[in-house]
């Protein structure tokens, strides 16, 4: 069994299951398909709750994400298991991140334009000087 951390934010969008995803830096364990999956808010703090029932592993597939101060959005590419996502495949994987801009929005420099857009900022903001970022996608189901 593997346990997440997610910030406050994210908790209802992993409630009603709009954001079934996450990203992940490498690190020795991740959840492997079809293992027992804990969603947590504020682990490791007085305020941590668990978000919802246990959840089971769908995938853990590599990823990598450039980002780049020349583009609105930020983001440059997204590469799943090793295909480049096309444009609105982006917008719909950072959808599905929890980053539409009608349930979060990361404001920097005026109004959100796009999920994209809120994953890029959200990037920026807690990876700063990151722009090649290696690390794995875990997604998950109900049980």
């Amino acid at each position: 069994m593997v346990a997440y951390s997610f910030k406050a934010y994210f908790a209802p969008q992993i409630e009603d299951m709009t954001k079934s995803q996450t990203v992940r830096a490498d690190r020795a364990r991740h959840a492997q398909p079809g293992e027992t999956v804990q969603l947590y808010q504020g682990m490791r703090t007085r305020h941590c709750r668990r978000i919802v029932p246990d959840q089971k592993c769908a995938a853990n597939l590599p990823l990598q994400i450039k980002l780049s101060d020349l583009l609105d959005e930020l983001i440059a590419t997204i590469i799943v298991n090793g295909i480049q996502l096309h444009r609105d495949e982006i917008e719909e994987f950072a959808c599905k991140d929890g980053f539409h801009p009608d349930r979060l929005q990361l404001i920097h420099g005026g109004r959100v334009k796009s999920a994209r857009h809120n994953m890029g900022i959200f990037w920026q903001r807690h990876h700063p000087g990151v722009v090649d970022f290696t690390g794995r996608l875990i997604r998950w189901k109900p049980v």
